[in-house]
This record gives C-alpha cells, structure tokens and sequence, in this order.
C-alpha cells in the first residue's frame, strides 16, 4: 500500500517547487497562477496549492490581482532598491564577523563553492549559479556565527535569490566572489566588510540595469 503523504508535507512541496519556478524564471512577472492548472501539473489537489500560493504572496512573490486572479509580481525599483539596502546592512555586517571566525574547514567549503561556481559560469547554467552563488552567501552568514542575523535575512532569502538571478552579468560576479573570499580569508574585518559593500553595491546597478534598462544610485 502506498504511503500517504502528509498534506503538510505536500504544500512545502509544492511551495517549493513553484518558488523556485519563479526564481529560475520559469514562472515569469505577469504570469498567472491558476489553482487548477497548477494542481494537475504538480499531481496534487488544489488544497496545497491554494495554501503555497498564499505563502508566496507573504513572501512577494505573486500578488492578487482580484479575487480570482493572482500574478507574478513585477519588481519595482523602490522594491529593489529596498532590498539592496538590507541585504547592504547585513551582508556587510556578517563579512566582518566572517573574516574573524572563519576556520581553515570553512575556508576550504568557501573555495569548493567557488570551483562549482566557476564551472557553472563556464557552462552558461543560470540555475545552477543562482544555486551556487546563493549557498556561497549563506555559507558566509554562517560563518558569521549570529543566529539572529540569519534569522533576520531568512524570510527574505528567496526575493534575494530571485534578485540575484536577475543579474546576469556572471563572471563580473564570480570575480566579485573571489575578491570577497580573499578578503575574508585575510582574516580582516574591515577589508572584508569594504569589498562586502562594493559587491552588493555592484549587484544592485546590474540588477537595476537588467530589470530597468538604466542606472540609478547605489544602494
């Protein structure tokens, strides 16, 4: 007899399944989620994905556009440049921690993260240098050793790696991530945290660039 999977279970599936679909591009700003559709693509019923949907518009993804009609949010310029900003004030502030606790152990983790990311950038693979990249980020708040910021940039982790994806300017990106690994390494906080800021600084004008066509103000 086969096992029933919890309905719990089954609408973290699916959430997961349609954030990412909007992360990767796959489900594209203006497109409609209909309940139905989606349901019967998923092999689920319409209970989950009634309840995933409502997380994603507590998370930012899609909106409802009326009562019967929810959307993929298109990205504004003050919703970007509000992101930016926190991921400037965080991202920053757990470099400096990272350069001084990181461990040779974490280092190492950092650097074959970088390989991967290398070799993705090679291959062109959106996905999975969105994936990587986002890992390599996190793996630095881990290394900042603060339970509360990672708390903090949790229920915004998916909107950033959806912003991170908008940016396709990938071996400007990975030659950001190498700097900021050596900086960090070095084991100083006040370099690691200056080249922090120049990175997300960087990031914010290509994303702006790509979603806009034109430049604005550092975050």
């Amino acid at each position: 007899m086969a096992k029933i999977e919890p309905l719990g279970a089954v609408r973290e599936r699916v959430l997961a399944t349609l954030r990412q679909d909007i992360i990767a591009g796959r489900l594209c700003p203006g497109d409609r989620l209909v309940e139905r559709e989606l349901a019967e693509r998923l092999g689920v019923s319409r209970v989950p994905v009634r309840e995933a949907i409502r997380a994603l518009v507590a998370e930012g993804f899609v909106h409802f556009e009326s009562a019967r009609r929810t959307v993929v949010r298109r990205l504004t310029p003050t919703d970007v440049k509000e992101l930016f900003e926190l991921r400037e004030a965080l991202e920053v502030y757990a470099a400096g921690l990272a350069a001084a606790r990181a461990t040779p152990e974490a280092l190492a983790e950092l650097r074959a993260l970088l390989a991967r990311s290398a070799a993705a950038t090679e291959a062109d693979d959106a996905e999975a240098i969105t994936d990587i990249n986002t890992l390599f980020h996190d793996r630095i708040l881990a290394l900042a050793g603060n339970s509360l910021l990672i708390s903090v940039m949790e229920p915004v982790d998916g909107r950033l790696r959806w912003l991170t994806r908008q940016n396709e300017e990938w071996p400007q990106l990975l030659t950001e991530h190498r700097d900021l690994y050596d900086a960090i390494a070095s084991g100083d906080p006040d370099r690691a945290r200056a080249h922090a800021l120049t990175h997300v600084k960087a990031n914010y004008r290509s994303t702006v660039r790509h979603l806009f066509g034109e430049d604005q103000s550092p975050a």
